[in-house]
C-alpha cells in the first residue's frame, strides 16, 4: 500500500490490509490538496487518475456510487461502479472500497480472514442500518467478527439539529447516550458511539478504532463540514493471500 495509509489497528490475521488513505502525498490542487481519489468532487480528472494509480493494490478498488442507502453488494459484480453503500466478498485480492469526507467508513473481517466488508455510513444509512444488513450477509457469525472504525467527524464538533435526532431516538431511547444537548434543538452527536450500540447489539463486540476526527485533523483528513468543496478518502480492506 501507499505510505498516505493510515492502517487499521485490529487483531485481523495478518493477510488483512485495511485502513483509510490520508490526504497528503498526492498531485491534487487546492483545494483537493493532495490525495484526492474522488471523480465527482469537482478535482481534474488526471489528477484523481494519477493519485490512483500511486495505490499500490493486487487489484483496483471496487468504487461504489454511493448515495446514503442500505444496498450491499457482493463482489465481484458485474457492474462497474454499483449503486451501493457497502461491498464484501470471500475472493482473495478482491479491494473493497469507500469514500468519506466526514461520514464513517466502516471496515469488517472475521477471526478466520473468510470474509471482508467496507461500509459506508453517513448518519443515513447508519439509521435506517446499513450495518446490520451487510452484517446479514456475510458468512461468519457476528460474535466471530472484527471492526474497525475508520476516520469520522468527531463527536466535539459533529452538531446536527432535531431532524437526526429524532431519527435515531424516536423508538430507540438508549440512543440519546449518543448525543449531547447544546441548545434548543441542537445536539452533538457522537457518530462513533452510536455505531457501537448498533453492533453491540447483533452481538459484534470486537470493535477498534473510532479515535480520529476529520475535521480537527485538518493535515490528515479531507472534510465537507469544514471545507465544502474538498477532496475524499479511501478506507480499504482486502484478502491478500
Amino acid at each position: 500500500m501507499t505510505s498516505n495509509w493510515l492502517k487499521a489497528d485490529w487483531p485481523a490475521p495478518n493477510f488483512i490490509k485495511a485502513g483509510t488513505t490520508l490526504r497528503r502525498g498526492g498531485v491534487s490542487k487546492a483545494p483537493y490538496n493532495s490525495f484526492n481519489l474522488a471523480t465527482h468532487v469537482g478535482d481534474e480528472l488526471e489528477a484523481v487518475e494519477q493519485n490512483r494509480r500511486l495505490l499500490i493494490l493486487p487489484n483496483a478498488p471496487q468504487w461504489l456510487e454511493q448515495v446514503h442507502n442500505t444496498t450491499t453488494v457482493s463482489l465481484p459484480c458485474e457492474d462497474d461502479i454499483p449503486e451501493a453503500d457497502a461491498s464484501y466478498t470471500l475472493q482473495k485480492n478482491i479491494v473493497c472500497a469507500v469514500m468519506t469526507a466526514d461520514c464513517l467508513p466502516v471496515l469488517m473481517t472475521d477471526k478466520e480472514g473468510s470474509c471482508v466488508a467496507a461500509i459506508h455510513a453517513g448518519w443515513r444509512g447508519l439509521c435506517d442500518g446499513i450495518i446490520e444488513v451487510t452484517i446479514e450477509k456475510l458468512p461468519a457469525v457476528p460474535e466471530d467478527l472484527l471492526v474497525w472504525l475508520g476516520p469520522a467527524i468527531g463527536p466535539d464538533v459533529y452538531e446536527i439539529g432535531e431532524e437526526v435526532y429524532d431519527a435515531f431516538t424516536k423508538n430507540d431511547n438508549e440512543a440519546k447516550r449518543s448525543f449531547t444537548s447544546t441548545s434548543e434543538q441542537h445536539w452533538l452527536f457522537n457518530i462513533y458511539h452510536l455505531a457501537k450500540l448498533r453492533l453491540n447489539r447483533v452481538g459484534v463486540d470486537h470493535i477498534y478504532g473510532g479515535e480520529h476526527c476529520t475535521v480537527t485533523e485538518k493535515e490528515d483528513f479531507f472534510s465537507y463540514r469544514r471545507d465544502d468543496v474538498t477532496g475524499r478518502m479511501a478506507s480499504m480492506i482486502w484478502i491478500e493471500k
